[in-house]
C-alpha cells in the first residue's frame, strides 16, 4: 500500500487512506439517500467547491485573529503528550478535521526536541468504526509502539466520534495483542466529552472552516465497495484546488507562534468537563423539543460543524448566539448564499448550531 501525503510534506502528515475516483452525487441527492437509509454518508460524496475570494479572506482574517491562540494550546497538548509519553510519540489524527491539528502538534513535538515523533492521519467513520488496517499499518509495518500512539481531533460537539473511538479501540484491545490507550486529545471539547482539552470553548478555530484546501486536498474519508477489506479507508485527492491550497499556509502561520508563546495547560478538571457536558445536554435537549427535531444527527452544534452544514449538507436553520461576533462571520456569507433562515439565541452555551433539514 503506497503511502501518500496529499499536499503536505511528508514530515508533517503521512494519509493511511487510498485514494480514489470517485462519483460524485449532488448535494440533495446525498441528502435524500442518508437520510432515506438507502447509503451511508461515507459511501459517497457530494462534489466540493473552492472557496471564494471572500470567504478566504475571512480564513485569513480568523487565522490572524487565532494564530497565537491556537499555538498556545497546540503547545500545551504537546506537553502533555511528551510528559505523558516518555520513549515514543505517534499522533494519530482523525481525518480530517484532526489532520492540521495533529500536523501541529507533531511540529510542535519536534520544536520541544522529540524528534521521534511522528503523524499519521487515519479514518473513522460514524457507525463503522476505526481504520483498523491503518492501525496495523502504523503498530507492524512502521514498529510505532502502541503505548505511544495518541488519538487526536479538532473538537468534540455532540460527542459521537468520541464514543465512536472508545468503541473501536475497545473492540482493538479485545482482539489484537497490542493495547491501545482509549484516550481523544482535542483542541476544544465543546462538548465535555473527550478526555484530554486544551479549551472547553466554542471559537472558530481557523481550519475548522475550510475543507480540503486546509486539510492536504483531501476528501473526507469514504468507505464503499471500491474499498478491498486490506485497504486502507478512501479519500479522493483534490489536486484541482491547488491553486486555493492553504494547508501548508495554515501550519506555518500557527507554528511561527511556537517560540513565543507560553503554553497553555490542558484541562484536567473534571468538575469543568461534567458541567460543559451537562450544558451541552440540556441544549440538546432544549432544540429537539422546540423545533421537533427526530433525529439527534440533524442537529450539529458549534462554529466547525455548523459551518460544516452550511458547506456540505442541506441545511434548514442557523441559530448563532451573537451575530456580531467575528467568529461567525462566515457563516453569515454561508447563510445569505443558501437563503437559509438565520436565528438569533443569545442562551445558547456556543457560539453557533445548525439545523439539518428534514426531507423524508
Amino acid at each position: 500500500m503506497a503511502l501518500f501525503t496529499g499536499s503536505y510534506p511528508s514530515e508533517d502528515t503521512v494519509f493511511l487512506l487510498k485514494p480514489l475516483q470517485l462519483e460524485m452525487v449532488d448535494v440533495g441527492s446525498k441528502e435524500r439517500l442518508i437520510q432515506s437509509g438507502q447509503r451511508h454518508y461515507s459511501e459517497m460524496l457530494a462534489p466540493e467547491r473552492a472557496p471564494g475570494a471572500r470567504y478566504l479572506q475571512l480564513f485569513e482574517a480568523l487565522t490572524d485573529r487565532y494564530a497565537a491562540r491556537l499555538a498556545a494550546e497546540i503547545a500545551a497538548l504537546a506537553h502533555y503528550l511528551a510528559e505523558t509519553r516518555p520513549r515514543q510519540i505517534t499522533v494519530v489524527s482523525l481525518a480530517r478535521a484532526g489532520t492540521p491539528i495533529g500536523a501541529l502538534l507533531v511540529r510542535a513535538l519536534r520544536g520541544f526536541g522529540r524528534s521521534d515523533a511522528r503523524h499519521y492521519s487515519i479514518s473513522i467513520i460514524r457507525d463503522r468504526g476505526i481504520d483498523e488496517n491503518a492501525l496495523a499499518y502504523i503498530l507492524r509495518c512502521e514498529r510505532r509502539e502502541p503505548a505511544g500512539l495518541a488519538f487526536v481531533d479538532g473538537w468534540t460537539a455532540k460527542g459521537v466520534i468520541t464514543e465512536e473511538l472508545r468503541q473501536a479501540l475497545s473492540h482493538w484491545n479485545a482482539c489484537q495483542p497490542e493495547q491501545l490507550e482509549e484516550t481523544l486529545h482535542v483542541v476544544s471539547d465543546i462538548g465535555g466529552t473527550a478526555d484530554v482539552a486544551a479549551t472547553y470553548d466554542d471559537y472558530a478555530i481557523p481550519s475548522g472552516i475550510l475543507n480540503a484546501t486546509v486539510s492536504g486536498l483531501i476528501s473526507r474519508s469514504i468507505l464503499n465497495a471500491a474499498i478491498d477489506p486490506s485497504d486502507f479507508h478512501g479519500c479522493v485527492f483534490y489536486a484541482e484546488f491547488a491553486p486555493y491550497d492553504r494547508s501548508t499556509w495554515f501550519l506555518d502561520r500557527v507554528a511561527a507562534h511556537f517560540p513565543v508563546v507560553k503554553p497553555g495547560v490542558v484541562s484536567g478538571d473534571r468538575g469543568e468537563c461534567q458541567q460543559r457536558r451537562r450544558a451541552m445536554t440540556d441544549f440538546l435537549a432544549r432544540l429537539h423539543s422546540r423545533y421537533r427535531i427526530s433525529n439527534r444527527n440533524f442537529i450539529k452544534p458549534g462554529v466547525a460543524e455548523a459551518t460544516r452544514v452550511l458547506l456540505r449538507r442541506v441545511p434548514e436553520l442557523l441559530l448563532l448566539r451573537n451575530p456580531a461576533h467575528p467568529d461567525v462571520e462566515h457563516l453569515h456569507l454561508l447563510a445569505g448564499e443558501k437563503q437559509i433562515p438565520v436565528i438569533i439565541d443569545p442562551d445558547m452555551p456556543i457560539q453557533a448550531t445548525a439545523l439539518i433539514k428534514d426531507l423524508s
